[in-house]
């Protein structure tokens, strides 16, 4: 057999298996072509595969368009993702562990909180565990659904945590309102309000620390100085949380989660 053809033949040679899984030491999937930032991080809304996406029919209904028949040309605010799309994004990412709080358990109404410890890699060395919330009541799920609650309330939890955690303005198919009322578009507009890793150490911040102002968060990180989790000079000029990059602020949730 002539070179020429070997080399053709180990280039089309498939991946199967545990070498799907191998990971980097930058923690990315070693046989996936990954799509970046400006700022280095990972694109993960660009690494959504286009047929987990669909036009978010109530979003057009609402404003009494027709839907289109491809997702072409249409904006984040105007696609639904697929549960298996958030699945992709997760194993892409990697997870170490997924647990899940069914709270408030009433007729009708259940609360469920999913948290997430994601594997390290490049933009979090240390890992790091997210959590986020979400329910299923009789109002805003359909008939069928509505016998199911806790499922629904958990799947609407895991994909909000993966969306929220990996920047993903999408709206899940999960999280919209499946009921005959006219809640539907409203709950999907709001679901759909940006979330930048800024939010995320606000959010993070807020719910673990206390702090509601940036004058809080400028003491968090004398301490976090103190107590050697993060160093930053530049954090100096910092005069609001618009001031803080986007890697900065990843690198802060990480040390706050510590």
């Amino acid at each position: 057999m002539s070179q020429s053809k070997t080399a053709k033949k180990k280039a089309a040679k498939k991946v199967y298996g545990p070498d799907l899984y191998i990971r980097k030491g930058d923690g990315l999937l070693e046989n996936v072509d990954y799509i970046f930032n400006d700022d280095g991080s990972v694109d993960w809304r660009a690494m959504i595969k286009p047929e987990f996406l669909y036009p978010n029919k109530g979003w057009f209904d609402a404003r009494n368009k027709p839907v289109p028949s491809s997702i072409e040309g249409l904006t984040d605010k105007q696609l639904l993702i697929m549960l298996g799309g958030i699945k992709e994004l997760a194993k892409l990412r990697g997870v170490r562990g997924v647990a899940y709080e069914v709270d408030n358990v009433s007729e009708g109404y259940v609360t469920a909180k999913c948290r997430i410890a994601w594997l390290p890699n490049f933009e979090s060395l240390c890992g790091i565990e997210y959590e986020d919330v979400a329910n299923a009541t009789l109002a805003n799920t359909d008939s069928f659904c509505a016998k199911f609650l806790e499922t629904i309330a958990c799947n609407r939890a895991f994909v909000r945590c993966v969306r929220n955690y990996l920047n993903i303005h999408i709206v899940g198919a999960d999280e919209i309102d499946k009921s005959q009322g006219a809640g539907q578009a409203v709950e999907a507009d709001a679901i759909a309000t940006p979330i930048t890793p800024v939010d995320l150490l606000e959010k993070t911040l807020r719910e673990k620390h206390s702090v509601d102002s940036f004058d809080g968060c400028k003491k968090v990180l004398r301490d976090l100085w103190v107590d050697e989790k993060y160093r930053n000079e530049a954090a100096a000029d910092w005069n609001s949380f618009k001031d803080i990059p986007a890697k900065e602020a990843r690198k802060l949730i990480v040390a706050l989660n510590q």
